[in-house]
């Protein structure tokens, strides 16, 4: 049921096709906001909507050229008033052995390079609209663990590309935060080596938290805005521990 707290705001999110982009974007569409979905499976996102009023688009994050399109056809109809970037992606063969040119190119053009894609061409309009952009970025990219340099770099980019924009937006009125979440229990664990067991998974945040933080970010005064967000799981994970004192518990949302 719609309570109203985003009524009256259109918000993007971008890798909406399953784990905490479809979370937040089911989340916005109960709060009352006009939702636009992207993925690369647009047909996941209208099954995952759940009979909710969500507007989906079939999307490469790291197609520079159809991000413009897409989101320049959104906000030249609806505008834009919150923008979520949640499109991340990581492999197994992640050790600094096993990556090539190739593979660090794939992750470098999803992780980051389609954050920046989809944040500037929807800036024109969140300056119009004075509005919020959120990445979800990762504690991957402050705190070394396993989950591979190509994935921790794509993400310590984005957690920057986040406070630069904030740095030089603010005047303009748009707001820009980086959530940090620990381990998330998602599809993209199951990229990892070793997929964690049951209860790791069980004790991991779960998608619809971090879409609770982003719900939270959006309904902030616009006076206030939060540039960085760290939220890791209670019982499993803390800041500072070492990747190999808890191996199977640190790092890809």
């Amino acid at each position: 049921m719609q309570n109203g707290t985003l009524s009256g705001k259109t918000a993007v999110v971008i890798g909406a096709s399953s784990g905490i982009g479809l979370a937040t974007a089911n989340l916005f569409a109960d709060s009352g906001a006009t939702v636009h979905a992207a993925a690369r499976r647009k047909g996941a996102i209208e099954e995952g909507a759940g009979g909710r009023v969500i507007t989906a688009h079939e999307l490469d994050i790291s197609d520079e050229a159809a991000v413009r399109r897409t989101l320049e056809g959104i906000g030249e109809s609806d505008g834009i008033d919150v923008l979520v970037v949640a499109a991340g992606m990581n492999f197994p063969e992640r050790r600094l052995e096993q990556l090539t040119g190739e593979s660090w190119d794939a992750m470098i053009s999803v992780n980051l390079s389609g954050a920046f894609y989809a944040v500037r061409a929807a800036l024109p309009y969140l300056r119009s609209s004075q509005g919020l952009a959120v990445l979800v970025s990762s504690v991957s990219g402050s705190w070394p663990d396993a989950s591979g340099p190509a994935y921790q770099a794509s993400k310590a980019g984005m957690t920057e590309l986040a406070h630069a924009a904030g740095f030089e937006e603010h005047q303009n009125g748009v707001r820009f935060t980086a959530i940090l979440p620990g381990i998330v229990d998602t599809p993209i664990l199951d990229n990892r080596p070793e997929p964690p067991p049951k209860e790791v998974r069980e004790a991991s945040l779960q998608a619809e938290d971090v879409a609770q933080a982003c719900l939270f970010l959006a309904t902030l005064p616009s006076r206030a805005y939060i540039p960085e967000l760290t939220m890791v799981p209670t019982m499993i994970q803390a800041l500072g521990k070492t990747s190999t004192a808890t191996p199977p518990m640190r790092g890809e949302e």
